[in-house]
């Protein structure tokens, strides 16, 4: 017998790309309309590597919010963590209590990453300050070495740079962004509790196939890249299955037409618009739709220590269309299934 409905705690996002102005006007209503928390990630250009940029964006993104959303909305800051990172700016970010996290991005590993980490000697005294403190590090891992398949990268990642963080600093709170793997799930659920992860919707969707399905399709190329579909099963497995360990990030990551639909694309997919209706998808998929409120609105939060939402939202079985595009500054983005259909859908709050 098939549920009409669902009624569940309000979802969080911990993992999100607003991007900013002139693009804030048209994403924060998508992710506001959705979630009652998202963290904002700092891959902006320039990236937010101060405590001041990220309040300053912090405004910049409650500016956007609709009048509906305003005492219901709350956006989570991350600093972008730099060969230079000090630690007082990592006390004065846990400070403000705007902030919790700190990613660290393998410098030229994704979008807007060149002024990632470069040497994780230089970046030391910033976590074991972390560590000190209590913030969490939200991990982007992937090797950039280029002689590294693009489909292992992720598997390579989790055979030396992660155990030696590990090792080097046993107290720090991890969260393993986007986990695209059976690898690096594996490798999550081996740690401590200390340790956990997020997972997207379009992991547990789709396999690497989608990006070559009747040609080469450039709105399902992201990074960490898509992977098998054994790959996928296991994504799945660990998310319907109750562990505090693994919990939604969505990492949504809008681009114009433009910049996907050329000759050498951005990685990215745009998901707000339908983010917790395609895990729902995915859930119903394995039978464990009964799962799905752990994933998108309690594991999350607890993980990060924050208290869980006192909203509930309502999400029903509703076939609708994807439109071809929405829009995005001046331009349009394509969204992820533009065309198709969705079957659930997210009752307004």
């Amino acid at each position: 017998m098939s549920v009409a409905s669902l009624d569940i705690v309000a979802p969080d996002d911990f993992h999100h790309h607003f991007r900013d102005d002139p693009y804030l006007e048209h994403t924060v209503p998508f992710a506001a309309q959705s979630f009652r928390r998202v963290l904002a990630m700092p891959n902006l250009v320039p990236p937010v590597t101060t405590v001041e940029a990220a309040l300053a964006y912090r405004d910049r993104i409650l500016a956007r919010v609709p009048p509906d959303a305003k005492n219901r909305f709350e956006p989570l800051m991350t600093l972008y963590l730099t060969d230079r990172t000090s630690p007082e700016e990592i006390r004065k970010a846990k400070a403000t209590g705007h902030i919790p996290a700190v990613k660290l991005y393998p410098a030229g590993a994704t979008t807007n990453s060149d002024f990632g980490v470069t040497d994780y000697e230089r970046v030391a005294p910033a976590l074991a300050a972390m560590e000190e403190v209590g913030m969490l590090l939200l991990i982007h891992g992937e090797s950039t070495d280029q002689a590294v398949d693009v489909f292992e990268r992720e598997q390579s990642f989790y055979t030396t740079v992660m155990p030696m963080l590990v090792s080097r600093f046993p107290r720090l709170r991890i969260v393993c962004e986007h986990i695209t793997s059976a690898f690096a799930a594996d490798w999550v659920e081996k740690q401590g509790p200390n340790i956990a992860a997020t997972i997207t919707a379009h992991h547990l969707l789709h396999n690497r196939n989608a990006l070559f399905k009747g040609g080469l399709q450039p709105h399902y190329y992201c990074l960490p890249i898509l992977k098998t579909e054994p790959d996928r099963q296991k994504l799945l497995e660990c998310a319907t299955s109750g562990s505090p360990k693994f919990f939604l990030g969505t990492d949504s990551a809008p681009h114009t037409v433009a910049r996907k639909e050329c000759s050498c694309g951005c990685a990215g997919c745009f998901t707000a618009h339908a983010a917790v209706e395609f895990v729902a998808e995915a859930f119903e998929s394995m039978g464990k739709l009964d799962m799905l409120e752990g994933f998108v609105s309690l594991k999350g939060a607890q993980f990060y220590g924050i208290p869980l939402s006192q909203e509930r939202r309502v999400l029903e079985r509703c076939e609708w269309t994807v439109p071809d595009g929405y829009p995005f500054g001046s331009e349009t983005v394509r969204p992820l299934r533009a065309g198709g259909t969705v079957a659930w859908r997210l009752r307004p709050a």
